[in-house]
C-alpha cells in the first residue's frame, strides 16, 4: 500500500490487449499482475476459477505479466512463451498449463508445452529466438511499478488494489462485495 490514506489504484486502465476471460461488457473487472514461477500465484488461480464460476457474466478477469526475475529465473521466458501461445490464440491453456508445471519452466520445457497445445512449432520458435514478446511483458511490468506493485500476486478489483497477503479470501470477499453493489446500482 502507498504510504498516504488513498488506496494504490491501477495505473492502467483495461486494454484491448489485455487476456481477459469472463464476461466481455461486465461491470467489475479484475486485474492481476502475476509471474509463472511464483508459487502464491499458482495457489491464487483455482481462486479465479471459482469466482469465474461462481458469478457468471458478472465480472471479468484480466492478466498481466510482472515476472520478479530477481526471485524467479524462468518466468521472464515463460511469460514470452504464452504470449507466443497467444498470439496463436492459446494463452489460457498455456497460462494453466504454466502454472501446472511451475517447477519446469526452462526453454526445452516450454518448447514442449507448446506442442502439447498444438501451436504451430515453427512460427513458435522463430518468436522466441526473436524475443518479439518482451516489450509487451515489459510493458506490463512498467505498468505493474506505476500501480506501486512489488510482490506478486497483485489484484485489482476495479481499479483499486486488493490486499491478498493474508489469504485470498479477501479478494473473493471483494468481488462479492462489487457484485453487490452492481446489483444495486
Amino acid at each position: 500500500m502507498s504510504s498516504n490514506s488513498y488506496p494504490v489504484t491501477l495505473a492502467l486502465p483495461l486494454q484491448p490487449t489485455d487476456h481477459i476471460q469472463g464476461a466481455e461488457h461486465a461491470r467489475i473487472t479484475v486485474m492481476e499482475y502475476g509471474d509463472f514461477e511464483c508459487p502464491s500465484c499458482k495457489v491464487a488461480a483455482p481462486t479465479i476459477k471459482m469466482l469465474l464460476d461462481q458469478f457468471p457474466n458478472q465480472f471479468r478477469f484480466a492478466y498481466r505479466h510482472f515476472p520478479l526475475e530477481d526471485a524467479h529465473p524462468h518466468a521472464l521466458l515463460a511469460a514470452e512463451a504464452s504470449e507466443a501461445a497467444a498470439a496463436q490464440g492459446k494463452f489460457w491453456p498455456m497460462h494453466d498449463l504454466l502454472f501446472r508445471n511451475q517447477a519446469h519452466l526452462q526453454e526445452k520445457d516450454l518448447r514442449r508445452y507448446a506442442a502439447a497445445l498444438g501451436l504451430e512449432l515453427a512460427r513458435y520458435t522463430a518468436e522466441m529466438d526473436d524475443h518479439i514478446y518482451l516489450q509487451k511483458v515489459r510493458e506490463h511490468i512498467d505498468s505493474g511499478r506505476r500501480s506501486q506493485i512489488r510482490a506478486t500476486p497483485a489484484f485489482f478489483v476495479n481499479g483499486v488494489v486488493q490486499d491478498v497477503s493474508f489469504g485470498m479470501l479477501a479478494l473473493h470477499e471483494a468481488v462479492e462485495a462489487a457484485v453487490a453493489r452492481a446489483h444495486h446500482t
